[in-house]
């Protein structure tokens, strides 16, 4: 799992062929069946699917993707949302984090070992206590097509956008956090547990946010380009919260 999760990030168009003849090459006796059922356990899928850390739920309103075309030019216009899997040394958790577009500023995460929706309402309702975007983007994951999590959207005036089935490049800025994420952060650690992971994770976003130079930013980090003003009060940076339950 720990292999295929590099591999994905490098090459997240493989499908189902193409990782378990990877494996071969590096060398592990493994059968097509049961890479097709890590890959699901895990939640990932060739990139022209949407990773499955979100799948639709029967009955849930889908909103229309509103952003194609549109110029993003000021912090707070349009904020993005996604999941992912964070390997431990023994299991794995999920990570959902939200940003601010613009300036790329992660102004909220929580990390969960359930898919459930409450740890993605917990990060929206941190990060609103912030501000508020004038657009929210998500998949069409059931989490965030959920009636408590759009409820919580509307009743703040924010208009939902949701991205195209299929269309993985629809929230391309939290899919480039993933990527940086992973290769800056996760695979450099071998967290032993959740609250190990926790902990790491909150130095590595206070890291990203703060000082972390963006080239896109004209090397400015996102603190710098969502906060222009000196004195600025910063966004609340909280630990993230473990939800109960279990994988």
């Amino acid at each position: 799992m720990r292999r295929l999760d590099e591999q994905y990030t490098r090459t997240p168009f493989y499908g189902i062929r193409r990782m378990h003849q990877w494996l071969i090459g590096q060398g592990y006796e493994v059968n097509a069946k049961r890479v097709k059922r890590l890959l699901r356990q895990m939640g990932l899928e060739a990139i022209y699917a949407k990773p499955r850390t979100s799948t639709p739920a029967p009955g849930h309103l889908i909103y229309p993707y509103l952003l194609r075309g549109l110029p993003i030019v000021r912090p707070n216009q349009v904020w993005g949302t996604d999941i992912t899997y964070i390997r431990l040394r023994r299991g794995f958790v999920y990570l959902v984090a939200i940003m601010d577009w613009f300036s790329r500023y992660v102004l909220s995460w929580e990390v969960s070992v359930t898919l459930d929706v409450g740890f993605c309402l917990a990060a929206l309702e941190w990060a609103l206590k912030t501000a508020q975007p004038e657009i929210f983007n998500s998949d069409q994951g059931s989490q965030f097509t959920s009636e408590p999590f759009t409820g919580l959207l509307l009743a703040h005036d924010v208009e939902i956008s949701m991205d195209g089935r299929g269309r993985a490049m629809d929230n391309i800025f939290v899919e480039r956090l993933w990527r940086t994420v992973k290769y800056e952060e996760v695979y450099l650690k071998d967290y032993e547990n959740v609250q190990d992971a926790i902990e790491s994770l909150r130095c590595y976003f206070l890291f990203y946010n703060r000082e972390r130079m963006h080239q896109s930013l004209a090397y400015q980090t996102p603190a710098q380009v969502y906060f222009p003003k000196r004195g600025q009060t910063r966004v609340a940076e909280k630990p993230a919260m473990v939800m109960i339950g279990s994988p």
